[in-house]
């Protein structure tokens, strides 16, 4: 069979897109605290990535559109609450990621489960990331129970990723590593954490602090020189002076 032009492929994803939003529920738009909270750590944390590697897009609630098998015309859907891409060349995603359209697939999706929410149906989610997409990895996290589990898929099916000699779960190839911190999520890259904004304000500000204190310090240190070499001249004057009266003998 032919392959579609990517023009007209593009157009009906974009209908399907809208006919998904417009049948969406307002429970599919309530999240409880915990995961606002949790988006907001992965997208601020995640950002330092961004910004340092051009490969790297992050995706905050994207709806993925891709093709199912046999003679389905309409596309799976799916949703995760973060996602990571990874690709050298550019991507046009911008109402929702069309994977026949895009240089390179779902590289890692995020989801943050409450019992309370209604938002999603995560079982048939994970169906979808590991025998649909095959994404290669797969990140859980219930905050109420503060379970996090990294998933990568081998190939075949999904296998839970073990702690590293640090305790946390690694993504070699970007990486990155994930573990809990204070009851969160965090991140860190080529082994160092990243920072969130609030942290890197207190650092900002501490340095700041160091710098007022360390330029104090040098402008005392340089007034006492400053008084020495004063006090210094001045004696010099004196004796000079006091070689020109009459009877000195040097």
């Amino acid at each position: 069979m032919t392959p579609l032009p990517k023009a007209i492929i593009a157009v009906s994803y974009e209908e399907y897109a809208r006919q998904y939003q417009r049948q969406l529920r307002l429970e599919n738009y309530m999240e409880s605290d915990d995961q606002a909270t949790q988006r907001a750590i992965t997208l601020a944390c995640l950002a330092l990535v961004e910004a340092v590697r051009k490969d790297f897009h992050v995706f905050n609630e994207m709806l993925i559109q891709y093709p199912l098998g046999g003679r389905k015309k309409r596309p799976g859907q799916v949703v995760p609450d973060n996602m990571v891409v990874v690709s050298e060349e550019p991507l046009t995603a911008q109402t929702s990621f069309n994977t026949p359209l895009e240089p390179a697939g779902p590289y890692w999706v995020m989801e943050y489960v409450s019992k309370s929410s209604k938002r999603k149906d995560y079982e048939e989610n994970l169906k979808k990331y590991e025998q649909e997409l095959r994404v290669p990895y797969y990140l859980t996290f219930y905050p109420q129970t503060q379970d996090l589990t990294l998933y990568h898929h081998t190939g075949e099916k999904y296998v839970s990723v073990k702690p590293n000699e640090h305790g946390r779960y690694a993504l070699p190839e970007v990486q990155i590593e994930v573990a809990l911190l204070d009851g969160w999520v965090r991140y860190w890259y080529q082994g160092e954490l990243l920072l969130l904004p609030a942290e890197l304000q207190r650092g900002l500000d501490a340095a700041t602090r160091r710098a007022t204190e360390e330029k104090a310090r040098a402008d005392q240190e340089k007034a006492r020189a400053d008084q020495e070499k004063g006090r210094a001249d001045a004696l010099e004057a004196e004796l000079a002076r006091l070689r020109t009266l009459p009877g000195h003998r040097g």
